[in-house]
C-alpha cells in the first residue's frame, strides 16, 4: 500500500470509528466544539494501529531519532504500535511515555522508561488543538536532557498547535488535518 493509500485508509478509519458530532464536546484545551476525535477507537483497532504505525514510521524516516513517545494517555498506544512495527522494519525505536505528574511510588519517574540525556526523540500525539499536551511532554523531555526532534500528530484540529510548536522551535508534522473531514451533521 502506498503512503497516499495508507493516509486515505487512516482518514476512512478515523471518520468511521473516531469522529463524533452532534453535541458540544469539551476539549483538553478547555474550549468546546461540535465535533470530537475520540482517537482511542482507531489507535486500539488492529488495522488502525498498523496503518498509524506505518504512516508514523514513514514520516520519521527522514529524522534522526532514537525513541518515540509522548504524554500519557493519547501517545501510549501510538508509541507502542510504532515501536513494535519499527522492529519489523529493522530500525528499532523504543517507546516511552511522559506522565502528567510524577509517579508517587516506585521510581517516581516522570518519563518511563527513563531516557538517557542526549536522546533524540519524536513526540507523537493522537489529536492536537493548541499543542499543550505535546508541549508539556517536550518540556519534561528537555528538562531530562533529551532533544525533541519532531512532533507528529495523527490529526491536527488546525487551532493553533503549529504556531505554538514554532514558538518552541519544534518541527511539526500532521498526518491528517481537521479540514480533511466532514465536520457537520
Amino acid at each position: 500500500m502506498s503512503k497516499d493509500q495508507k493516509k486515505a485508509r487512516l482518514r476512512a478509519l478515523v471518520s468511521e470509528k473516531s469522529l463524533l458530532h452532534g453535541k458540544a464536546f469539551t476539549l483538553a484545551s478547555g474550549t468546546t466544539s461540535n465535533y470530537y476525535f475520540n482517537m482511542k477507537a482507531t489507535t486500539f483497532d488492529p488495522e488502525g494501529a498498523t496503518v498509524i504505525a506505518d504512516l508514523v514510521l514513514d514520516t520519521l524516516e527522514s529524522f534522526d531519532i532514537q525513541n518515540v513517545g509522548g504524554l500519557e494517555m493519547g501517545a501510549v498506544p501510538i508509541a507502542t504500535c510504532v515501536s513494535m512495527r519499527s522492529f519489523e522494519r529493522e530500525r528499532p525505536l523504543p517507546g516511552f511515555f511522559v506522565r502528567k505528574a510524577t509517579k508517587g511510588h516506585g521510581t517516581q519517574a516522570l518519563i518511563d522508561p527513563p531516557l538517557l540525556p542526549g536522546a533524540r526523540v519524536a513526540i507523537v500525539e493522537d489529536v492536537t488543538t493548541t499543542g499543550a499536551s505535546a508541549l508539556k511532554a517536550a518540556e519534561a523531555l528537555r528538562a531530562a536532557g533529551c532533544e525533541v526532534v519532531v512532533v507528529v500528530t495523527l490529526v491536527d484540529r488546525l487551532e493553533g498547535a503549529d504556531a505554538a510548536f514554532a514558538q518552541q522551535n519544534l518541527r511539526f508534522v500532521a498526518l491528517l488535518t481537521a479540514d480533511e473531514f466532514t465536520l457537520t451533521d
